[in-house]
């Protein structure tokens, strides 16, 4: 049962969606039909469109990396539901436009899907994780340059790395796009240098005090950071967020060895604290 028209469910509409076998992606398709009806909808889901619930994509996005951090595969099966209602929550408001359908959008990342794995739905080849990791990104380019051909001005290989992408892993992905004509380090010790005249800079913009330049050279230390994230093939925002996990976890202890002393935080010096964090530190070494 497809529902396309707009505002004109009928009293049983209800019952359709429950008719729907509980296992059917088209359950939710159609309970955000009715949610969406301008007559018998929800008021807070009509009210929305794409801007303002924008956000609710990257939250949930995170909330199912958390979940995998985590290991909670319960929280995980929750929180992919969550993400598949705002693909679902975006569809249907297209749809509404008379844009797309979500009929559309899962054919297009299935058909995009076998088109960049022409080793699997094509003729049968031996490739590698490596090569089939850089055949995507090949095809990726030259889907770029096809799309280009309609466009007025030529096209930067950097014009589709999404703007709202975390900072650390967007600066990861324009690097990895200036590297392939070449604008990179060829390995990560020139990089460590870069970081030390960065570092320099920030230095002489805090000493005058300048917000801007503070700002601007802090900026420049993170993305330098980011590029040695790169040519470590490690992802800057894992080992941010195990540093985080770190820090949390020690802090903690932190706060176990001052409150076995005082009910006050506050009683103690920086000193004390930063005593109190060695032996946290020290601990947690030992237990490794």
């Amino acid at each position: 049962m497809r529902l396309q028209n707009r505002g004109n469910l009928n009293p049983s509409f209800l019952a359709e969606v429950i008719r729907v076998p509980p296992s059917s992606i088209q359950r939710i398709v159609n309970i955000m039909a009715a949610l969406r009806d301008p007559d018998t909808g929800c008021p807070w889901d009509l009210k929305q469109d794409f801007k303002s619930i924008a956000l609710y994509a990257l939250e949930e996005a995170y909330e199912v990396v958390d979940a995998i951090e985590t290991g909670d595969m319960d929280q995980l099966r929750d929180e992919l539901g969550d993400l598949l209602l705002q693909v679902v929550f975006h569809a249907r408001m297209a749809e509404e436009a008379e844009s797309f359908t979500f009929d559309d959008v899962v054919n297009a990342i299935a058909d995009k899907m076998e088109r960049r794995h022409p080793h699997v739905f094509g003729a049968k080849a031996e490739v590698t994780s490596e090569q089939v990791k850089q055949n995507w990104e090949d095809m990726k380019a030259q889907e770029r340059a096809a799309k280009s051909d309609t466009m007025a001005a030529p096209p930067s290989l950097l014009d589709d790395v999404p703007l709202a992408l975390p900072a650390m892993t967007r600066a990861v992905k324009l690097q990895k796009r200036a590297a392939r004509i070449g604008f990179d380090w060829t390995e990560p010790e020139p990089i460590f240098d870069k970081l030390e005249e960065e570092v320099s800079e920030l230095r002489e913009a805090m000493a005058l005090k300048n917000a801007d330049a503070i700002e601007d050279e802090l900026g420049d230390v993170l993305f330098v950071v980011a590029n040695i994230a790169r040519h470590l093939k490690l992802d800057p925002e894992t080992a941010l967020r195990r540093g985080n996990a770190k820090f949390s976890r020690r802090f903690q202890q932190v706060e176990q060895q001052a409150r076995a002393q005082s009910t006050d935080m506050s009683d103690f010096s920086l000193d004390d604290l930063e005593s109190f964090w060695q032996r946290a530190k020290a601990a947690e070494r030992k237990d490794d």
